[in-house]
């Protein structure tokens, strides 16, 4: 059928560039693939750290309304809303955006609560009162405006991810 060498030679590269160019079809749409499940991979992960932010955030806005309605002491608000706000996944910068919370959260930390308190004796029980009483009535205007900038910030996040 073939007498030259040369058209043994041309049939054998042929070959190889077909099963060259098959292989190299089959790793493209392997790539496509594995592309188009890191994107669902990746949407997943976001739709699930949304879901957490809502939950916080929905959090949020019900410590912040307690608050402006003052059914919540500003210590405690502080205190919860430091701890929601660091456990924001899709979010930062919330020590910066919120300084006054943060820092009355900082300076009432290291104060014993429930059992720990209650084991305390009277007096220093009231000398840690005291000092949380300054500290609340020094911060308590610049944490009112944190609250109110909060409670804006909070609804329309919330609303961003519903």
């Amino acid at each position: 059928m073939f007498a030259n060498p040369w058209s043994y030679l041309i049939v054998i590269a042929v070959l190889i560039v077909a099963s060259l160019a098959f292989y190299a079809i089959k790793l493209l749409r392997q790539l496509k693939k594995q592309t188009a499940q890191q994107a669902q991979a990746e949407q997943e992960r976001q739709r699930s750290l949304n879901q957490h932010d809502k939950k916080i955030l929905d959090s949020i806005v019900i410590i912040v309304r307690a608050m402006k309605e003052e059914q919540c002491d500003i210590s405690e608000g502080c205190w919860r809303l430091s701890v929601l706000l660091d456990s924001l996944k899709t979010s930062e910068n919330h020590h910066q955006q919120f300084p006054a919370i943060f820092e009355l959260y900082e300076a009432i930390k290291h104060m014993p609560i429930l059992e720990a308190r209650k084991k305390l004796e009277k007096r220093e029980r009231m000398k840690l009162d005291f000092e949380r009483v300054k500290i609340e009535a020094r911060l308590a205007d610049a944490v009112k405006e944190n609250v109110n900038t909060l409670h804006q910030y909070a609804a329309e996040r919330v609303a961003a991810l519903t």
